[in-house]
């Protein structure tokens, strides 16, 4: 999958699950399965934040042929951002219209700005790579809220 591809999936994903999540009680996108499992919001509130770390890439990847970026606490993000506490419908909205953008962005991604390299210090990633990531990554939690987990 190349970024413009990586692009109209993700606005099919957006298109897809936004009145899916939409129609998903306050209560059952509060409930977590145990301990250590996040809710429907705080994997939302992973996925918004996914969002915001990789929009950062997305851009700034583009600017140089080698950067170096902090890696992402996501525990720490999730419960900083208090997701949990936040209303459900919120969330949706802007994990929607987040993405929307994200999409706009990766079609427009100058092709010869995709081999430029993130090094996260201990793996090296070109932008090619963290575009189709970004989809496979929202997918498999997407999968999550759907299952409950």
């Amino acid at each position: 999958m190349n970024h413009v591809e990586a692009a109209v999936d993700l606005r099919g994903i957006v298109q897809e699950c936004e009145p899916k999540f939409l129609a998903i009680a306050e209560a059952e996108a509060s409930h977590s399965a145990g301990p250590d499992k996040w809710s429907r919001k705080q994997i939302l509130g992973h996925l918004i934040d996914s969002a915001a770390n990789n929009h950062q890439r997305f851009i700034r990847m583009q600017t140089a042929p080698e950067l170096h970026f902090p890696g992402y606490e996501q525990n720490d993000w999730v419960n900083l951002n208090h997701y949990a506490a936040r209303p459900w419908r919120e969330l949706v909205v802007l994990w929607a219209a987040y993405n929307r953008h994200l999409a706009d962005v990766m079609e427009r991604i100058a092709p010869e700005t995709l081999g430029h390299i993130w090094d996260k210090g201990d793996a090296r990633y070109d932008l090619q790579f963290v575009v189709t990531d970004y989809v496979v990554h929202l997918r498999h939690h997407l999968q999550q809220i759907e299952r409950g987990q």
